[in-house]
């Protein structure tokens, strides 16, 4: 019987032919037999496929062949099964799309002048040591945080995420440049690249939760200090940590409390709303 899974991972490291990676990477996904979307720059890649466990193994390991992959923080979680509708390998100026590639640096050893990682257990004593003073920072889209974040979050209004400079540029979060800012995101990869451009325009105290939500749902489900479910990019839409997860979203329709997120007036269209099923079922008809 099959077992679908899918496995995220990102690596920062200096990549002197992009392309000849995306071939590469094509071609393993293809012999493999998984699909996702992977995006390849200057700067390293960001991977999130998925299939049958044997193939996503199968991808893993001949990832792994590659030296500068080799220690990649693979993230594995359960599949629906075709949770890609396809296989997309592309090169880009970023492989988090910020609009600054020329800002960020990267050597073997990752992103130069980022923010501090912290483990799960180490934001933790964070919180405990600094109380209040510690500053959450969703380093997502608004639309994630609807349905999932960390309990008392700064949730910027940002519908991508190039939205985060200009905010920040306009001085919205200036009051928080000397207190200590956790950014978090799905599975570290958009805080690798935002706190370095917090730190270069004024942040004193930047941190990042390392392994992003993933891993620290991982090791603290919900009994910690997430709320809600974790959205995510594939046919899913959003899991959750426990069999006691709390319902933070609210339905655009009707108010009530749903984690359900959908393509919404039109099914078929491309913008995404926290819509609680009953009512999405009218527009589906």
């Amino acid at each position: 019987m099959s077992t679908p899974k899918i496995v995220l991972f990102y690596v920062f490291t200096p990549i002197a032919d992009p392309e000849a990676i995306r071939l590469w990477q094509h071609t393993l996904c293809e012999a493999a037999g998984v699909t996702g979307r992977i995006i390849i720059s200057e700067h390293g890649i960001n991977s999130t496929v998925g299939g049958d466990i044997h193939a996503v193994k199968k991808y893993v390991r001949g990832t792994r062949a590659y030296a500068a992959f080799k220690n990649a923080d693979i993230k594995w979680s359960d599949g629906l099964g075709d949770d890609f509708p396809r296989l997309s390998v592309k090169v880009r100026p970023e492989i988090v799309t910020f609009g600054r590639p020329g800002e960020l640096q990267v050597d073997e050893s990752g992103v130069v002048g980022g923010g501090t990682h912290l483990s799960p257990e180490a934001v933790h004593q964070l919180v405990d040591e600094r109380g209040d003073d510690v500053v959450f920072f969703d380093g997502r889209n608004h639309l994630e945080a609807e349905i999932g974040r960390f309990r008392d979050a700064v949730v910027p209004p940002t519908e991508t995420t190039r939205d985060f400079i200009d905010l920040i540029e306009r001085g919205d979060y200036d009051h928080l440049k000397d207190k200590p800012v956790v950014t978090y995101c799905t599975g570290g990869v958009r805080c690798e690249v935002l706190s370095v451009l917090m730190r270069n325009r004024g942040f004193n105290e930047v941190y990042q939760l390392d392994g992003g939500i993933v891993r620290y749902g991982e090791k603290y489900g919900d009994d910690g200090l997430w709320d809600g479910s974790l959205y995510v990019f594939d046919k899913r839409m959003s899991l959750d940590f426990s069999d006691h997860t709390k319902v933070i979203g609210a339905c655009t329709r009707c108010g009530g409390e749903t984690k359900n997120v959908a393509n919404y007036p039109d099914p078929g269209g491309r913008e995404l709303v926290v819509v609680c099923e009953q009512c999405l079922a009218p527009a589906e008809v």
